[in-house]
């Protein structure tokens, strides 16, 4: 047990790369003891499904000199691993070198890495499908998988997880397995708070403020006439959530009051999560 503790340090540490690790105020650590969650917030939480970002390091082991390339003599043909399901499939090989450091850098398994593989490879071309991981699938594939498709929060997690240039939601292979280790039972509630914190935030500029809690609760209820907020519920709403969360009183939610938030919440974890 104490091994898999401490490896799990060394994959968080590692996935860190270039993202610090924002410091929680000594006031906004939870209690000791049981703790509810607010009871607004409940149906927040227990409604979303969304997101340990290993991406920057991924890339940053792939940039390695030497990386991907076969360090046997001669230079013999590297090694690889086949995907679940295809074995001697072409299209799902995976060098057994890159599937070490996947799994150093990520929260998932040799299984759920191959499995990641073989689906993110079934979204491109037949004739792309060899150099999976060196394409970008559009982000209108990445939504025809059923684990996003019904996922309000589908287009925000495109995003968040996209290192596209041009930020137009398409996904890398090494993005694709960024957004599953998130989601991923493995991973820990502070990563899975800090990339919840992240999707929720519409507007990109680092608190949750009244338009992005208005943007929250219509995915959650649906854009429907039927199922909409009047005016003032909306209002009520929002207000009692403010109440409840932004403990500096600024008007906004930051990442800390965030986490506070969610440190309450037991379930959080378990139905945080996509599973392929």
């Amino acid at each position: 047990m104490l091994g898999a503790a401490r490896n799990l340090t060394r994959k968080e540490t590692r996935a860190r790369v270039g993202r610090p690790r924002p410091r929680r105020p000594r006031s906004l650590r939870p209690a000791p003891g049981p703790a509810a969650l607010p009871p607004r917030l409940t149906t927040y939480l227990r409604s979303h499904r969304v997101p340990r970002g290993a991406g920057a390091a991924l890339r940053a082991a792939r940039a390695r000199p030497g990386a991907g390339r076969c360090h046997g003599s001669g230079g013999a043909t590297c090694g690889a691993e086949a995907a679940p399901g295809d074995m001697g499939g072409s299209s799902s090989l995976l060098p057994r070198e890159a599937l070490g450091e996947y799994q150093e850098l990520t929260f998932l398994s040799k299984q759920e890495i191959l499995l990641a593989y073989k689906r993110f490879s079934e979204l491109l071309p037949k004739e792309q499908r060899e150099n999976a991981r060196s394409v970008r699938v559009p982000k209108s594939q990445i939504l025809t998988l059923p684990e996003l498709r019904a996922n309000p929060f589908q287009h925000r997690i495109c995003h968040v997880f996209s290192t596209a240039a041009d930020r137009d939601g398409s996904m890398s292979f090494e993005d694709f397995l960024d957004m599953l280790s998130v989601f991923s039972d493995a991973a820990t509630s502070d990563i899975k708070s800090n990339y919840a914190f992240r999707i929720f935030d519409f507007d990109d500029d680092g608190v949750l403020d009244r338009k992005d809690l208005e943007q929250l609760v219509n995915c959650l209820t649906g854009q429907g006439e039927e199922a909409r907020l009047s005016n003032t519920e909306m209002e009520q709403l929002i207000r009692n959530v403010l109440e409840e969360s932004d403990i500096d009183k600024d008007g906004t939610i930051n990442l800390s009051e965030f986490q506070h938030v969610i440190s309450r919440s037991p379930d959080f974890v378990s139905s945080f999560k996509i599973v392929l």
